[in-house]
C-alpha cells in the first residue's frame, strides 16, 4: 500500500500537469514558410558604432539577424537613402538641434543629425550582414521634402515604396521585422504592415531602439494595440 505522502505527491503532480500550460515545459517554435518574409530594417553604418546617428548596441543585432535569416526563404532589406540637405536633418533648420521637432506639411518631424546620405559609406549596409539570399533592397527617404521611416509608406502616409505590392505578389502573408531602430523605422514598418493586412512579428532581440522622450515605450504600446506580436529570436525555428 502506498504511503499517504506518496499518494498526495502523485496527486499534486497530476494536478500541476493538468493546470500548467504546455508552453511552460516546451516553448513552441515558429517555423517560417514560403508565405513568411523577414524584413531587415536599416542596418547601416550610420546607425552602428561610430556612425552619425549610432543606435546604442546597434551592432548587436547583426549576428542575431544573420542567424534567423537562415530560416527564411524570403528576405527583404531596407536602406535609409537621403539626399544631401534632407528636410529631416537638423542642419537645414536654422536654430534647431538634433532630436528637436518641427511641424512640416505632413506632420511633426523629429530632426536628426545628417545621416545615410546617398552614396556615402554611412549609408552602406553593414559589411557584417551575411544574408546572400536577400532578394530585394528597398531604399527609402530619397525624396528631399519628406522623411520615410516605414518600409511601406513615407511619412506623409500616402507615398508607397511598393513593398506591400511586392510581398502580396509573392503571396507573403506574415512578416517578421528586425533591425534599427525599434521605436522609429522598425515600429513604423510593423504598423504599416498591419495596415496592409499582414500578420506581423517584431523580433525584439534583433532590434535596438533610440528611445528619445519615451519613444520606445510608446512604440511598443502602439504596436501591441495594432496586433503586432512581440517575439524573441529563439522563438523562430532555424536549422543549424
Amino acid at each position: 500500500m502506498l504511503a499517504r505522502r506518496q499518494i498526495l505527491a502523485a496527486l499534486g503532480t497530476t494536478a500541476l500537469a493538468a493546470l500548467t500550460p504546455t508552453a511552460l515545459f516546451a516553448a513552441a517554435s515558429i517555423k517560417p514558410d514560403d508565405t513568411s518574409a523577414l524584413l531587415v530594417i536599416d542596418v547601416q553604418n550610420c546607425f552602428l558604432p561610430g556612425g552619425s546617428l549610432a543606435v546604442k548596441e546597434g551592432e548587436q543585432v547583426v549576428p542575431v539577424i544573420n542567424k534567423i535569416a537562415k530560416g527564411f526563404a524570403n528576405v527583404v532589406m531596407t536602406q535609409d537613402w537621403h539626399t544631401p540637405g534632407h528636410i529631416s536633418f537638423a542642419s537645414v533648420h536654422s536654430g534647431k538641434k538634433p532630436f528637436e521637432t518641427v511641424d512640416l506639411p505632413y506632420g511633426k518631424q523629429v530632426l536628426w543629425p545628417d545621416h545615410c546620405v546617398q552614396g556615402t559609406d554611412g549609408a552602406s549596409l553593414s559589411k557584417d550582414l551575411a544574408i546572400p539570399h536577400a532578394e530585394l533592397i528597398i531604399r527609402k527617404g530619397f525624396h528631399k521634402d519628406v522623411d520615410s521611416y516605414s518600409a511601406f509608406l513615407e511619412a506623409d502616409g500616402k507615398t508607397s515604396t511598393g513593398l506591400a505590392g511586392y510581398l502580396k505578389g509573392r503571396k507573403i502573408k506574415r512578416v517578421f521585422v528586425a533591425g534599427l531602430a525599434t521605436d522609429f523605422c522598425v515600429a513604423w514598418t510593423a504598423l504599416d504592415a498591419r495596415k496592409a493586412g499582414f500578420e506581423v512579428y517584431v523580433v525584439e532581440d534583433a532590434c535596438r531602439g533610440i528611445d528619445t522622450q519615451g519613444s520606445l515605450a510608446k512604440a511598443w504600446a502602439d504596436m501591441a494595440k495594432a496586433g503586432v506580436k512581440r517575439i524573441q529570436s529563439a522563438d523562430i525555428a532555424v536549422s543549424a
